[in-house]
C-alpha cells in the first residue's frame, strides 16, 4: 500500500485481469519456494512507527504535507490522515547491541523531525489513538493528498455501499459506568486514528510458518501489556481500542455479508499454517481485489529468464488484507526475501517502551519457535484469537489462555513464563545480555506496576475529572502531560499518576 496509484476508476476487465495476475504471481511464488530462491541472510529486524501531529492546543494538526517538506528525510512518509506521518527504520541484524543503536537512532530522528516541524506549529505524538480527535476530523477532505488514499476510500465505500458504523462498548473507568460509542463515518478516516508500531522480521522460507504461528500465539499478550489506545471520540473504550476500530473502519461488508460469515479484511486468520504460501493463497481465494492495478511484468516469464519477479499484484493485494500478522514478500537489490510483519502494537508511549515491546516479541517468538513441541499444537487457533480481543479489551485486567497454565492475567503469564523465555530467545538470536536486560527489564517493571500507557491515560483522565474538569478538557490536559513524559523519555511504568 506504500505505492502510489494512478487517479482512475476500475473496470470489470481490470478486475478480471488483476485476478488472473494474482494467480500467476501465486504460481511464481510456489516455484520460488520449491526451488529455494530466497535470501538466507541472518535474521534481520525492521520497524515502522506511525505518528500523530498536534497543534498548540493539542488538537490534530492537519499539516503532514508541510511537516514532511520541512523534515525532508525519506525515512518519513505520509499516512492516511493529514495529521499522520510515519517513520520507516532501515533493516538491521538483531544480534549484538543493534537494538540500543536503533533506540538512539530513533530518538535522534524523532527529535530532529520535531525541531524542523516546529515552524509549522505541529508537534509529534506517539500514541495509539489521539484522544483529542472529534468526528469532524473524519471528514473526507482531511484525507492525505494522494490518489491512492482517495482510491482506497472510494473502493471500500463502493464495496460496502453504506456509511461505516463505529460501535463499541468500553471497559469502564474506575468507579464509573461503562461507556458506549455509536458513531457513523462517511470516509475511512477513522482508520487514520489507529497509529501503530509494525515490527518486521526477515526469516527463511522453511522457518516462516513457525514464526507466524508463534506471532499469532503472542498477539494477545503483546496487546495486553502494551495497550495505549483507551479513548476515542471522547469515550473511554477498550484499553487497545485500535484493534476493533481498525476492523470497523476498513470493513467492506454490509451487515448482510457479515451475517453470512464473509471474512473481514482486517483479519486474525482462521488456522495455523504450514507455509507462507497458505496466507497468500487465502488472500487470493477469499478477498476480491480492492485496488486492481496491474503491472506489465509477467512473473512466470521473469522466472523463466532467471530474473526475480516483483509479484506486484500479489503484493498490492496483500497490502489490502490487513492481517494482524502479515506475510511480506519483498525484493532488495534483486534478492527476494520473506518477512513476518507484526501489526498489533500501538505507537508509544516512548522510544524505550517501543524497543522493549520489540525485544519482548522477538525473544519470545524465537523461544516458541525453538520449542520441541510447538505451542500451537497445544492450543486452538480460536483461543489465540480470543486472547487478542481479551487483551485489547481489558489490558492488564484480561484473562488469557495459555497451554500448561490455563487462564491467567497477562502480567503473571509474562513474569512467570514468557520473560524467561524471551531472555533465552534473545540469547539464541545473539543479542547481548546488556541489551536483553535493559529492554526486558522495562517489560518486567511494567508488569510489576501493571502500568501500561492505557492505564496511565485512564487514571490521569479520571483524576482530572475528579478535580471538576469535563471530559474534553480532561483529555486535553492528559495529552499535554503525556507529551511531556514522552519527550522526557522515561518508560511508561515510571510515569507518575496525578492525584486530586
Amino acid at each position: 500500500m506504500g505505492q502510489d496509484l494512478g487517479a482512475r476508476s476500475f473496470s470489470r476487465e481490470d478486475r478480471q485481469r488483476f485476478r488472473d495476475k494474482v494467480q500467476r504471481c501465486l504460481e511464481a511464488l510456489a516455484r520460488m519456494l520449491a526451488q529455494d530462491r530466497f535470501a538466507q541472510d541472518r535474521q534481520r529486524m525492521g520497524l515502522e512507527i506511525e505518528l500523530n501531529l498536534v497543534d498548540q492546543h493539542f488538537r490534530p494538526a492537519m499539516a503532514n504535507a508541510e511537516v514532511l517538506d520541512r523534515i525532508a528525510d525519506p525515512a518519513f512518509q505520509t499516512e492516511l490522515g493529514q495529521y499522520n506521518i510515519e517513520i520507516n527504520v532501515r533493516p538491521r541484524p538483531l544480534a549484538g547491541d543493534e537494538a540500543v543503536e536503533l533506540e538512539e537512532e530513533l530518538r535522534q530522528a524523532l527529535g530532529d523531525a520535531e525541531a524542523r516541524a516546529v515552524d509549522t506549529g505541529a508537534r509529534l505524538a506517539a500514541i495509539g489513538i489521539l484522544p483529542t480527535l472529534r468526528t469532524e476530523h473524519f471528514d473526507p477532505h482531511w484525507l492525505s493528498v494522494g490518489s491512492r488514499f482517495d482510491l482506497l476510500n472510494k473502493e471500500i465505500f463502493s464495496s460496502r455501499g453504506e456509511e461505516i458504523l463505529l460501535h463499541l462498548k468500553g471497559s469502564p473507568l474506575p468507579g464509573r459506568d461503562s461507556e458506549t460509542l455509536r458513531s457513523y463515518a462517511d470516509s475511512i478516516l477513522p482508520e487514520s486514528a489507529c497509529t501503530s508500531v509494525q515490527l518486521h522480521l526477515q526469516v527463511r522460507p522453511e522457518d516462516f510458518a513457525d514464526h507466524w504461528n508463534a506471532a499469532q500465539c503472542l498477539s494477545g499478550v503483546q496487546v495486553a501489556i502494551a495497550a495505549n489506545s483507551p479513548f476515542l471520540l471522547g469515550k473511554a473504550l477498550w484499553h487497545e481500542t485500535r484493534i476493533p476500530l481498525f476492523q470497523q473502519a476498513t470493513d467492506t461488508r454490509p451487515d448482510e455479508l457479515k451475517n453470512q460469515g464473509v471474512r473481514p479484511r482486517v483479519w486474525f486468520g482462521e488456522r495455523w499454517i504450514n507455509s507462507i504460501f497458505d496466507l497468500f493463497e487465502e488472500n487470493a481465494r477469499y478477498f476480491p481485489g480492492l485496488l486492481p492495478e496491474t503491472d506489465e511484468e509477467d512473473p512466470l516469464e521473469a522466472l523463466n529468464i532467471g530474473r526475480t519477479p516483483k509479484l506486484a499484484e500479489l503484493r498490492l493485494h496483500n497490502g489490502t488484507v490487513w492481517r494482524w500478522n502479515r506475510p511480506v514478500y519483498d525484493v532488495v537489490d534483486g534478492q527476494p526475501h520473506l518477512r513476518v510483519e507484526n501489526r498489533v502494537l500501538p505507537a508509544g508511549p516512548t522510544v524505550a517502551d517501543i524497543m522493549a515491546n520489540a525485544a519482548f516479541f522477538y525473544g519470545a517468538q524465537r523461544a516458541l519457535v525453538d520449542q520441541e513441541r510447538p505451542l500451537w499444537s497445544q492450543m486452538s487457533f480460536h483461543a489465540a484469537e480470543e486472547n487478542l480481543y481479551a487483551g485489547a479489551r481489558n489490558g492488564m485486567d484480561a484473562q488469557l489462555y495459555w497451554p500448561g497454565v490455563g487462564w491467567t492475567p497477562p502480567h503473571e503469564l509474562v513474569l512467570r513464563k514468557l520473560l524467561p523465555m524471551a531472555h533465552e530467545g534473545l540469547s539464541r538470536l545473539g543479542v547481548s545480555g546488556a541489551v536483553s536486560d535493559r529492554y526486558l527489564g522495562i517489560i518486567e517493571q511494567r508488569c510489576l506496576t501493571r502500568q501500561t500507557g492505557a492505564n496511565w491515560q485512564r487514571q490521569t483522565v479520571s483524576a482530572w475529572e475528579d478535580a471538576g474538569y469535563g471530559r474534553q478538557e480532561a483529555l486535553t490536559r492528559m495529552l499535554e502531560e503525556y507529551l511531556e513524559h514522552m519527550r522526557e523519555g522515561k518508560p511508561v511504568h515510571a510515569w507518575p499518576v496525578r492525584n486530586h
